[in-house]
């Protein structure tokens, strides 16, 4: 009887997700074997896409979305801190493989793009006044501005000061050391770096048609979706890291950690532009506060964008309803994941959540003029002729169960693992791939834990001298390891105080 090919680790889908995981566990283990499997014909095709993510490089410095006011006035900073450090995690990460000289440029990847968040009217000066007031308290956010003098927002957002009313309130904080991130650059670099070692591959045009539970782990069916042949892989553990495709594949390993999730997908789509004269007037990612109304996930941003050495602008996001979970998924994704176990939390959510479908419906029926008046509230001189629609990826929100509301739609991402350690499922959107590095590390760490502790704690303390809670109370150790990032990503100038951790 033929045996299967037997590998040790499977990985679903080549994006960012996938791409960090295995580059990283390849770090931890070079004698480890693995397979990259994914659907589309190259890799970050989907969300990883530049164009279709904000390439934020995700550090709470802008978003308005992370620093949420209680109905007293004080304003929660936890999560941007914690945020924050996780994409410091991530740096070391970038930092660690760019110097070991083999993993290419991180010019191709990253660039220093400022990073600043702009509100109008009285209540929305009154939060970004009290926010900075707690932000620029803590280390990380220390080097934060604030100003309400619009000479001086003219100076740094001069494309969105003039066509102003002389009597408008406004206001605005900035962040030098901000970061765009083109995460398909860096992804495909990823993926180039593995497959440069033995014992890996990234197999593009397959389909995961099946997962079964096996003795010593899982048995994963393969179809080629241009010659129809399909195999079978036997492996010690199985990541899902497909984006929206993830759910209805953690839903087909039928493990019991699985019941109970449901997709909630929203499309979305920016306004793009890319003539020079009006791009060099902007050099920054503009964050502001979402409509009343709306999800967290449609905060208004102008941001610049660094794709293959270019510079665009995007605008938006204008959000949208699909029942894809895939930018190319199919229109039967979302009825085909309802299941036994989450069509309570599924139907609880749809009841409680009526005013987010209007909204999205809404959304999808804008015309071009009505998304260029979204676009004036920022930039109140725009040129109907200098901007163009662009589709954004898909992002499938989390429905949970909840024993008071029976479900409900959770903005953030969720990893799913079985009991034993054998499967893992990365779920949801944003800050999805500026914090992949911690994610994943969570993973290790969940699925590894033996390892992590034993065999592969001393590279892991190489490649990661200081982890988020340490970062988070640890000022100087902070300045430290973000000074050395920084220098060694290229995004400031070395000094000799920057040169090592040590």
């Amino acid at each position: 009887m033929a045996h299967n090919e037997a590998v040790d680790v499977v990985l679903v889908g080549a994006g960012i997700m996938s791409a960090t995981l295995a580059v990283l566990l390849k770090e931890l283990d070079p004698a480890i074997k693995l397979e990259v499997v994914e659907l589309m014909d190259s890799g970050a095709a989907e969300s990883s896409n530049p164009w279709n993510n904000a390439g934020t490089g995700h550090a709470g410095l802008c978003e308005l979305n992370y620093t949420p006011q209680a109905a007293d006035g004080t304003v929660d900073i936890k999560k941007a801190v914690h945020i924050n450090t996780q994409f410091e995690v991530s740096k070391q990460f970038w930092s660690y493989l760019t110097k070991k000289g083999t993993f290419g440029s991180c010019k191709s990847f990253i660039s220093p793009v400022p990073h600043l968040s702009f509100v109008q009217g009285d209540s929305g000066v009154s939060f970004l006044k009290e926010r900075f007031k707690v932000l620029s308290k803590h280390h990380a956010f220390a080097d934060m501005e604030y100003t309400e003098d619009k000479a001086k927002m003219a100076d740094w957002m001069p494309l969105m000061m003039p066509g102003r009313p002389a009597d408008e309130v406004v206001a605005a904080t900035r962040v030098m050391n901000g970061t765009d991130v083109n995460f398909g650059a860096l992804t495909n670099q990823l993926l180039k770096h593995l497959t440069s070692a033995p014992d890996a591959q990234v197999k593009y045009c397959k389909r995961v048609t099946g997962l079964k539970r096996n003795n010593g782990g899982w048995t994963v069916s393969i179809k080629d979706v241009n010659s129809g042949n399909t195999r079978d892989v036997d492996a010690k553990f199985v990541f899902l890291g497909a984006g929206g495709a993830a759910l209805p594949l953690l839903q087909a390993s039928g493990i019991e950690e699985s019941k109970g999730f449901g997709g909630f997908p929203i499309s979305g789509q920016w306004l793009r532009c890319d003539n020079p004269e009006v791009v060099k007037h902007h050099q920054a990612k503009v964050y502001s506060q979402a409509a009343v109304g709306s999800p967290p996930m449609s905060v208004p941003h102008l941001d610049t964008r660094v794709v293959d050495g270019s510079k665009s602008l995007l605008f938006g996001p204008y959000a949208g309803f699909t029942t894809k979970f895939l930018k190319h998924g199919s229109f039967m994704d979302l009825p085909m994941s309802v299941r036994a176990g989450n069509i309570g939390p599924m139907l609880a959510v749809a009841k409680n959540n009526m005013d987010l479908t209007k909204y999205l419906v809404s959304e999808v029926m804008q015309s071009m003029e009505q998304r260029l008046e979204s676009l004036r509230r920022f930039y109140p001189e725009a040129k109907a002729e200098d901007w163009r629609l662009e589709v954004a990826g898909q992002r499938v929100q989390i429905i949970k169960k909840d024993p008071k509301k029976g479900g409900v739609l959770q903005f953030g991402t969720e990893l799913v693992a079985a009991k034993d350690g054998s499967l893992a499922a990365l779920l949801g959107a944003s800050p999805g791939a500026s914090v992949t590095v911690s994610i994943m590390l969570e993973l290790i760490e969940k699925c590894f834990p033996t390892k992590a502790s034993g065999e592969w704690a001393a590279k892991l303390a190489e490649i990661f001298p200081a982890r988020e809670k340490v970062l988070e109370t640890d000022a100087a150790l902070y300045r430290k390891i973000n000074a050395h990032n920084n220098v060694a990503l290229e995004l400031v100038e070395a000094s000799n105080e920057t040169e090592s951790y040590a």
